[in-house]
């Protein structure tokens, strides 16, 4: 039944456009489908298609004859109707800033300014606010489709186990190394003394770049001999080129050194690396809070801040003071423990006073845009956050293997729940 009808929706489509073309007359237009309390019209089926056509003709890809192209596009845009409907439903509203925003990744993707890209559609003959009203639609589907799948989304820490010792696993969470390369090659040619003379200008080139010389600049110096090489790019251990394998463990991110091939001298520097020790400084501190209001202004506030570190230097309890006076719900009734926290995770001025503050010395009150503070740090660690990063990575990639199977299983429902007419 499906298919008849959208097979005379087809013939619709061509007929009314064949009149456009001979005679010119005023757009006629059709509804071609009733979805739930929307429509959708023949002019929209036709544009899409337009688009899908112009999109597969750029990119030199074959598409399905016109009555699937028809079908699956009358498909989508049901699917789409549906989902914008929820959209406004749920009250989801994309802001013009944000809006703006993506828009201009967009430009950036092309290596234009916003200004540029606007200018570029027009002369292509696309309407820039065409495109911006339709990513807004994008966007809206895409908070729909995430509020709607990914909350009932859950990986368990047996899963993460589980895959981490799977060999995609492994190779998901191996790290990577940046590697550059500079080599002095040997020549069939080569006496003995020329090698030295090599080796010896491939060792005093290293010793610069030890002593604090740039790799780039430090290879590139025109001398008695010249490198060649360049930058291997981000690569997993086992992607390392074997004459490497052996060194590369045994540096640190910035360190250079040397190694001899059949090829000639090597000089290896490690850029950068990731998926190696995440060490982090990390502080627990505890805190009270008092937050000026009508009735404690901010001088008042900040002298009670006083008088409470002096009496907690006379001997009153920090954790006490801070379940009665603290203005910060959230570590009042802990005693102002604000357990272990890492860089960044704090306003500026408590990090400031945070940073600088001794073990077990209460600091003057600080003012942060919460009101006043009094801080207590009481230990500082180094924490290697290698082991928690690999586990978010697999979590992160499981999260998204369940989110696209989910979210077919929740398209084919809201399709199945809402009510078309194809007419």
């Amino acid at each position: 039944m499906l298919n008849v009808k959208v097979t005379w929706f087809f013939a619709v489509v061509i007929a009314v456009t064949s009149q456009l073309a001979v005679a010119q007359l005023v757009q006629l237009d059709t509804v071609v489908a009733i979805v739930d309390e929307d429509i959708i019209l023949a002019s929209e089926v036709r544009e899409r298609i337009e688009q899908i056509k112009a999109s597969a003709a750029q990119r030199n890809m074959a598409l399905p004859d016109d009555e699937t192209v028809l079908q699956e596009t009358l498909d989508r845009l049901i699917l789409e109707n549906i989902q914008l409907q929820l959209a406004e439903r749920f009250g989801v509203r994309i802001p013009d800033a944000q809006l703006d925003q993506a828009m201009a990744r967009i430009a950036a993707q092309n290596g234009l300014n916003l200004e540029q890209f606007r200018d570029a559609l027009t002369q292509s003959g696309q309407s820039y606010l065409e495109m911006r009203e339709g990513l807004r639609d994008e966007l809206a589907i895409q908070r729909v489709q995430q509020g709607s799948v990914m909350r009932d989304i859950n990986i368990t820490e047996k899963e993460i186990d589980n895959f981490m010792n799977t060999e995609e696993g492994i190779e998901l969470t191996e790290p990577e190394y940046r590697v550059v390369q500079a080599l002095l090659p040997f020549s069939k040619s080569d006496d003995a003394e020329r090698r030295i003379a090599k080796e010896e200008y491939v060792d005093g080139v290293l010793a610069a770049i030890l002593a604090g010389a740039d790799f780039s600049e430090a290879v590139a110096i025109e001398g008695a001999f010249s490198f060649s090489g360049g930058d291997l790019g981000w690569r997993k251990f086992s992607d390392i080129p074997s004459m490497f394998a052996g060194i590369i463990p045994n540096l640190k991110a910035g360190d250079t050194g040397k190694v001899e091939s059949n090829s000639g001298l090597h000089l290896v520097h490690l850029a950068e690396a990731r998926g190696l020790e995440r060490l982090v400084e990390q502080t627990n501190v505890r805190h009270i809070l008092l937050t000026p209001n009508e009735v404690l202004d901010d001088e008042a506030a900040q002298k009670f801040a006083l008088d409470l570190k002096s009496r907690i230097a006379e001997g009153e309890d920090f954790a006490e003071l801070a379940k009665k006076h603290s203005d910060d719900i959230g570590s009042a009734q802990e005693g102002g423990e604000l357990g272990w926290t890492n860089p960044g995770q704090m306003v500026p001025e408590f990090e400031a006073a945070m940073a600088s503050a001794e073990i077990g010395v209460i600091t003057d009150p600080v003012r942060s845009e919460f009101g006043w503070h009094i801080l207590e740090v009481t230990g500082r660690r180094t924490e290697d956050f290698a082991e928690q990063v690999r586990r978010n990575q697999i979590a992160g990639y499981l999260r998204e293997a369940k989110y696209e199977e989910e979210l077919d299983n929740w398209l084919r429902k809201i399709r199945e729940e809402a009510f078309v007419d194809i007419k």
